[in-house]
């Protein structure tokens, strides 16, 4: 997306990682309570706080012995984000680059989140966090609502892939700036001294070589096996589902059963589609408008209102003014074109967002960026700790960026070769790691797998999990219809995945529940569609 200097590395968060694969509403998670005495050492008994004449020293932490593992009583949520969720975590040091054991060690970050059964099934679900660059205990909060019917029968593990979370997250303070400043368009030279400072501020703790699905796989099998050697069903999210093929792939027979949300194919490499991808879905979208008489006659054509907007900026970028949704601060920030299309690609993941897309447009149009800007604004801030750039940078610089090229036939969309463009820009700077000759072969395998997909995801189309399908034995795609990207959390379908996880039979599955699904009609004005 090619996009002023001011979001350098950002590129990657505003088009791909919001993400590439994953944009979700926060979900409150109800708390689970340990239940199984045998194997846990129990705090002290409460004492009334009337009773006290001063306050008691805080009571030992509570342990739990799981594989070969101890894991200690925690709570999962950053201080102050008003979500937290009670789990029980550990530190499981690995070499950082495992042809050499010898060198640096780095300590990867573990959740379980226990079941309410006192005798749990022996099976262990695993979140795959999507990013690439988010940690799963820190989207746990987003994402524990959809594993409420599994967590009754199954513990829920949760890893930070290495470069994300608490295992050596490859952090980057200057591709997370947010102060503004220039309204350039994309120019390789500043992007490619962006990822240089980001770069330079890893170097110290991490080589970005050894940040790659690849070696997150080898270690997501030693935690396995440290936890007891538990057969595995995973749940991948966006990027996450690259994780979960590549871990079948190589570890079969840990696998028992996968979800893929939002899914990409091996073969797919990340970011070449996006362009086409954005259209497809935008035309879809502006097309209820059209048919719809209310939003027609308040809106004409949304698209081409847009792509007008866009025309307008390109020749006259500017700095705009409005104030923090949250703060209500006044705040000054640069739009032009590339901004622009950025925006519209954030609301365009989920249906209720996208239903205010001709709103916004048309308002943005007639001068009042507040809608579109705001709303931006409390999503980017939203996610803004839980995305790591040079995570993104380490996984799709070693995978994707050099396989992929500008295409012309995308000259003319929305989005354009921009995103390709700024990302060969930064991947030419950032160090690359291996990838297996058959890293891109599709995905084969017998084992009974999942596939959600929305119809109108503008990332991860529903032909990309047909693609998927056609290397399956035992599989099914489920399709949202009218919704966006990350679906484990609409409608029935935590009841389903729990359904499918008790007993991993696709092509049995009653999802039905979900015919009820539709998409989001559009907003006429900021209190909704008409009746």
């Amino acid at each position: 997306m090619g996009i002023s200097a001011r979001n350098g590395l950002r590129i990657a968060i505003a088009v791909g990682a919001v993400g590439w694969f994953g944009w979700s509403w926060l979900h409150q998670h109800r708390q689970h309570a340990a239940s199984d005495a045998a194997t846990t050492t129990e705090a002290a008994p409460a004492v009334a706080a009337t009773t006290l004449a001063r306050p008691l020293p805080p009571p030992a932490p509570r342990t739990w012995r799981l594989g070969s593992l101890t894991l200690t009583a925690c709570e999962l949520g950053r201080p102050g984000d008003g979500v937290r969720a009670q789990a029980w975590c550990t530190d499981f040091p690995v070499p950082e680059n495992r042809a050499d054991p010898h060198g640096r060690r780095i300590k990867l970050h573990l959740a379980v989140v226990r079941s309410e059964a006192a005798v749990p099934d022996k099976s262990l679900a695993v979140l795959l966090a999507g990013g690439p660059g988010e940690a799963a205990t820190a989207v746990w909060k987003t994402e524990a609502s959809a594993f409420a019917g599994v967590l009754k029968r199954h513990n829920v593990l949760l890893l930070d892939q290495r470069g994300t979370g608490g295992s050596n997250a490859l952090v980057c303070k200057a591709a997370q700036d947010d102060n503004g400043g220039s309204l350039d368009e994309a120019d390789p030279d500043k992007l490619r001294a962006l990822a240089k400072t980001c770069l330079d501020e890893i170097t110290p703790h991490a080589d970005p070589r050894f940040y790659t699905t690849s070696i997150a796989v080898q270690d997501l099998e030693d935690v396995r096996k440290a936890l007891g050697s538990p057969v595995l069903d995973l749940v991948g999210v966006s990027y996450g589902t690259r994780m979960a093929q590549q871990y079948l792939r190589h570890h079969p027979d840990a696998v028992r059963s996968v979800v893929l949300d939002s899914p990409v194919p091996n073969q797919v490499l990340v970011g070449q589609d996006f362009a086409a991808n954005l259209d497809r879905v935008l035309k879809l979208d502006f097309a209820r408008c059209t048919a719809d008489a209310a939003c027609r006659k308040r809106f004409g054509d949304p698209m081409q209102t847009l792509r007008q907007l866009r025309d307008a900026l390109r020749a006259n970028p500017h700095q705009v003014s409005f104030r923090d949704p949250r703060s209500w601060e006044l705040v000054t920030r640069p739009l032009d074109a590339q901004v622009l299309v950025g925006l519209v690609h954030i609301f365009a993941y989920t249906a209720e967002t996208a239903a205010l897309l001709p709103l916004t447009i048309d308002a943005a149009a007639h001068g009042d960026v507040a809608p579109l800007m705001g709303q931006e604004r409390l999503m980017s801030q939203d996610m803004n700790g839980d995305i790591n750039p040079g995570m993104f940078l380490s996984v799709v610089c070693s995978e994707d960026a050099d396989l992929i090229q500008p295409r012309p036939e995308d000259a003319d969309t929305l989005l354009g070769n921009h995103f390709v463009e700024a990302l060969k820009a930064q991947c030419s700077v950032w160090p690359h790691g291996a990838r297996p000759d058959d890293f891109h072969a599709p995905l084969k395998s017998g084992k009974p797998i999942l596939i959600l997909d929305g119809e109108l995801d503008p990332v991860t189309p529903p032909a990309y999990g047909k693609t998927i399908l056609a290397g399956l034995s035992d599989g099914r795609q489920l399709l949202f219809k009218g919704q966006g990207h990350s679906n484990l959390m609409r409608g029935c379908m935590p009841k389903l995945l729990a359904n499918f996880i008790e007993r991993p039979d696709p092509k049995a599955l009653d999802a039905s529940c979900l015919d009820r699904l539709g998409p989001v009609p559009a907003f006429v004005d900021f209190n909704g569609a008409t009746p």
